[in-house]
C-alpha cells in the first residue's frame, strides 16, 4: 500500500525551495516514479476455509490515496480486518476513510490481531525509547514498520523468516526511532532472512540508486536485499 515515512514523499517543502533542490522529490513527481511514497502499509490477500480474506496493516493519514490508486487497480473491494501496529498519525490517520466500506461495502470492519483461520504473531519492537510498537509474523514473512532496536525476546521469533519487510528511515544513520539503513543492514545479518525489503524510507533514499548499492550485497554476502516500493505485490504461501 505504501512504503514511505509520516510525511510522504515528494515532500511539498522540498518541491518549493528555491535554493535547493531535492533529486528523490522531484523524481517523486514523474509519472509511475518509485520513489512516490506514502504512510507504511501493506494488503494481505489470503484464501482460507472461508474463501478470500483482505487483510489491512495500518490505515495512515494517506490511506484515501493509497486506497483510490490500488484498490481499483488490484480488484480489491471488502476489508475483512485491520490491525494496527501503533498509534501514530501515519498508522491511525487514515481509519475514519473506513466508514466508505462500512456505510457502502460491508456492514463492519473488524480490528483485531488474529482471526481465527488466520494467525498473527505480534513481534514487540521499540518506537523509540520508551513506546513499544508490533510487527507480525504471518507464516514465514515478517513485518516490522517502525523500529529502533529490536529487544532480545523478539529475535527468537524471527528465526527461518523467509522475507523480512523491515523499517529504513535513511541512508547514512538511524534516528532516535527509525533504523537507518546501516543499522538496518545489520539486523539482516543478526536475523538472516532469505530475502529483504526495507519500507518506510524518507526522500534521502532514492529508489534505483540505494538497489543499486544493495544489489552488490548478494555478490559479497549473499544477501538478497531490496528497497520496495509502493503498489509492490508479492505472492508468499501462509
Amino acid at each position: 500500500m505504501g512504503t514511505g515515512t509520516s510525511e510522504g514523499i515528494p515532500r511539498v517543502s522540498c518541491l518549493t525551495n528555491p535554493l535547493k533542490k531535492c533529486p528523490v522529490c522531484f523524481k517523486a513527481v514523474e509519472p509511475g516514479s518509485k520513489n512516490r511514497r506514502l504512510n507504511t502499509g501493506i494488503l494481505i490477500r489470503y484464501t482460507g476455509l472461508n474463501g478470500k480474506s483482505n487483510i489491512l496493516i495500518d490505515a495512515g493519514k494517506f490511506f484515501y490515496h493509497s486506497a483510490l490508486r490500488w484498490f481499483p487497480a488490484y480488484g480489491i473491494r471488502t476489508i475483512d480486518a485491520v490491525i494496527i501496529t501503533h498509534s501514530h498519525a501515519d498508522a491511525i490517520g487514515g481509519l475514519d476513510d473506513l466508514r466508505d466500506w462500512t456505510n457502502n461495502v460491508q456492514p463492519s470492519i473488524p480490528i483485531y490481531v488474529a482471526e481465527r483461520d488466520f494467525e498473527f504473531t505480534p513481534l514487540p519492537v521499540w518506537h523509540g525509547r520508551s513506546y513499544r510498537s508490533l510487527g507480525f509474523r504471518f507464516g514465514n514473512v515478517c513485518y516490522i514498520s517502525d523500529v529502533s532496536e529490536i529487544p532480545d525476546e523478539t529475535y527468537p521469533l524471527l528465526e527461518d523468516c523467509d522475507i523480512l519487510i523491515m523499517d529504513a528511515l535513511r541512508p547514512d544513520r538511524s534516528s532516535s526511532t527509525h533504523f537507518g539503513l546501516p543499522r538496518a543492514l545489520d539486523e539482516v545479518r543478526k536475523i538472516r532472512p532469505k530475502r529483504t525489503l526495507f519500507t518506510g524510507m524518507m526522500h534521502l533514499m532514492d529508489h534505483d540508486i540505494v538497489n543499486e548499492d544493495l544489489k552488490k550485497l548478494m555478490e559479497t554476502e549473499g544477501l538478497n536485499i531490496q528497497l520496495s516500493y509502493d503498489g509492490l505485490r508479492l505472492p508468499v504461501t501462509l
